[in-house]
């Protein structure tokens, strides 16, 4: 078709030109088309030229995304919600929409992806990128062997760039069916063996470089018959042999152990290598064929043996020496938490008021059933009158059913311990050799577990739950009390029966812990955790239960995390059970907390709770802090000044600015990311999705990102949007 030029000269050339650069000519034929045809048409070229072509394979755009994963790309280069051919860097599409060209030199990984290289080729999203035309991966770090189904998938390939990629193994026999290679570059790697003679195949390459690599063996007679080779590089190697008519300039056959060549590593490196190796060398084709090295190494690596049985017993001798003072220190915090339980050094007389025996009988009415509150584990709580008119709870403990220590420890931490969030202990009564009563300020609202849900009126059977703002101020004030406790208490001391009942409630709904009588201070415990790492029992990565003779603050915030838990999702006893049912629950449950996806949340969530969508960013992110707490690896749950960091800033959980990846306890950087997640990302309770493994029909593989982005880093996305 050509355009009649007689009235619009201008416009002529240029319809003219666009129709015939996009291949249309032949679809009109008429010279009387109308103008607003023309007008439709270039429109339409324009279009065509400026937008790009989106990606048309689905199977490919499985493999990018995998690519993504595995790799670890950040979303700031290879965004999740953009097209593939539109918006990643370095990613290139013919206008077809297949993909053609992939180059991730240069791209940053995220922190995770930093911190946790895979140890394999993971580039197998390559897999489905049949229509691949190049690939470059120079100085990104891919560890570990190159697959057999490179060289069998990827056959269109003509540049294949993975210099400095951290590659081992050999380079694989496959690599002869990529007859359509032009450059192909696997410098400053780690391969050994030798060549493979399937290289022959290769006559269109041009650019042959597998420089500083441990390549050993002669080199093959084809590399000089191969007609478009144009550059080629050996050097840095353990190539040998002899070479003959070396006439390229663009050449390089430096640093390998050849003979009559110069630049050429020593006999003793090219003898080392090939003994290590258990190759044999032709020793630059001397007739000596004495290899004195090797047996000198082998007279020093008799030695390194030797130093190492001895230096083996010598450590074996210190942790027997070790282990021994941790038992010996051991056992004197036992006799001096033995010492305290009896009395001699708690002197409470100054911090409380010492009431008579029958002030409190007449106050709690005799003991009566009426004035019972509950049957606790540590004593009977009763509802009392004091004669100044002032509500009281006393504890009557009976010291011939339940252990002495438990009231001693709880005197010993009022003596010495003070703070807003703990119960405040208004008196006692010891005159009575088998009888002790204790004496707490009454809670008006009782504590979390009944509380939680309350009736409104007596007669009324509708239970009206806690809204949320008042299920954060508890969160807060029970974290504020256990981070007294845990981290501003000298000696520190851990609570060991943190659950719904133990959070007390006053009329404004502010926390005080209770049950106290098991607090503990935690450096005797640290010497048997010790000896137990020492000793490699599998306690260390196991949860306690409350009340153990093994308490950590970890055990704390475990239960913590329970009572968060409770909190969101409404369902009561979750916290005071250690069952297997609870433990089901539990595996059902947090599979919908995730760090990347607010809406899986919402099907946990207390169905009682009316929040807008601000309040459940503040749900979303208490949850988060939940399952951080209930990591089953002691050594990688939160600390609790670092939790209530958490809960008092609860939208930098999930929207963390500055995210730092350090281990829990750094916390540099003002991070809360990195304190709650920086170690937990390879933990049971957030296993990361594998990738499915391929099958050679190329069917697409679809699996979630490895490295999925932290929040503080990049943007966060839901990890199954696509």
């Amino acid at each position: 078709m050509v355009f009649n030029a007689t009235r619009r000269p201008f416009q002529a050339n240029l319809l003219n030109l666009l129709i015939y650069n996009s291949g249309w000519s032949s679809i009109v034929q008429t010279r009387n088309t109308p103008m607003e045809v023309y007008v439709v048409f270039v429109l339409f070229l324009l279009v065509q030229f400026t937008v790009g072509q989106e990606l048309s394979s689905g199977v490919e755009r499985v493999g990018l995304f995998e690519l993504r994963g595995s790799l670890g790309i950040r979303s700031r280069d290879w965004p999740r919600r953009s097209d593939p051919c539109l918006s990643w860097v370095g990613v290139e599409c013919r206008n077809d929409g297949r993909v053609i060209g992939v180059n991730v030199s240069g791209l940053r990984r995220t922190r995770v992806a930093r911190l946790n290289p895979q140890r394999k080729f993971s580039v197998d999203g390559l897999f489905n990128l049949t229509e691949l035309v190049s690939f470059n991966a120079s100085g990104f770090r891919l560890s570990g062997e190159i697959p057999e189904w490179f060289g069998e998938r990827l056959l269109v390939i003509e540049v294949l760039d993975l210099r400095g990629c951290s590659l081992t193994g050999v380079i694989p026999q496959t690599f002869g069916a990529l007859t359509s290679l032009l450059t192909l570059d696997l410098s400053r790697n780690s391969f050994t063996g030798s060549l493979t003679s399937s290289l022959v195949s290769l006559t269109k390459l041009s650019l042959f470089d597998i420089s500083s690599n441990n390549i050993s063996g002669t080199i093959p007679s084809f590399l000089w018959a191969l007609p478009n080779l144009q550059f080629l590089n050996l050097s840095d190697n353990y190539f040998q042999g002899k070479v003959s008519n070396v006439t390229n300039k663009n050449m390089s056959l430096s640093k390998n152990c050849l003979r009559d060549l110069l630049n050429q590593r020593t006999l003793e490196e090219c003898t080392l290598f090939y003994a290590d190796s258990g190759l044999s060398f032709d020793n630059f084709g001397t007739p000596n064929t004495t290899q004195p090295i090797p047996a000198a190494k082998g007279k020093t690596r008799w030695v390194y043996i030797l130093v190492g049985i001895f230096g083996g017993l010598g450590l074996i001798v210190i942790l027997i020496v070790v282990i021994v003072v941790c038992l010996k220190t051991y056992e004197k915090d036992n006799d001096e938490r033995r010492s305290t339980s009896s009395g001699a050094s708690i002197d409470v007389s100054s911090v409380v008021v010492s009431f008579t025996y029958e002030q409190l009988l007449k106050s709690a009415g005799d003991f009566s059933d009426s004035n019972l509150i509950k049957h606790g584990h540590s004593g009977d709580l009763f509802r009392g009158i004091l004669d100044s008119g002032v509500l009281v709870v006393i504890k009557r403990i009976d010291i011939r059913l339940i252990k002495n220590v438990s009231y001693m420890a709880e005197l010993d931490l009022f003596s010495k311990a003070s703070h807003t969030r703990l119960i405040s202990l208004m008196g006692h009564c010891l005159e009575h050799e088998y009888e002790k009563l204790l004496v707490y300020k009454y809670m008006l609202n009782g504590d979390l577990s009944s509380s939680l849900y309350k009736k409104t009126e007596p007669e009324d059977d509708n239970l009206q739950s806690l809204d949320w703002i008042t299920r954060m101020k508890i969160a807060i004030g029970a974290a504020e009390g256990l981070c007294y406790l845990h981290h501003e208490c000298s000696p520190p001391r851990i609570h060991r029966d943190v659950q719904a009942s133990s959070i007390l409630l006053d009329d404004k709904f502010e926390v005080r812990l209770g049950s106290l009588s098991e607090v503990c201070t935690q450096e005797g415990d640290f010497h048997q955790n010790a000896i137990s790492r020492l000793l490699r029992l599998p306690k260390t990565s196991e949860q306690p239960p409350s009340g153990s003779s093994l308490p950590t603050w970890a055990s704390d915030v475990f239960d913590f995390g329970k009572v968060l838990l409770e909190l969101v999702t409404g369902k009561l006893g979750i916290s005071a059970s250690t069952d297997d049912a609870i433990n089901d629950w539990l595996t059902h449950t947090l599979p919908y907390i995730n760090i990347n996806d607010k809406e899986l949340v919402t099907n946990i969530v207390d169905p009682s709770l009316i929040v807008n969508e601000d309040l459940l960013e503040e749900v979303w992110s208490v949850a988060v802090v939940a399952k951080s707490c209930l990591n089953p690896n002691l050594s990688k749950r939160p600390l609790m000044r670092y939790v209530l960091r958490a809960l008092e800033n609860p939208l930098k959980v999930i929207r963390g600015e500055n995210f730092n990846s350090k281990r829990l306890r750094s916390f540099s950087r003002g991070s809360l990311s990195g304190a709650l997640f920086g170690s937990q990302r390879q933990s049971s309770s957030d296993i990361l999705p594998v990738s499915l493994p391929t099958n050679r029909e190329g069917t697409a593989r679809v699996t979630d990102d490895v490295f999925p982005e932290q929040a503080g880093e990049e943007d966060i996305e839901k990890p199954n949007e696509e």
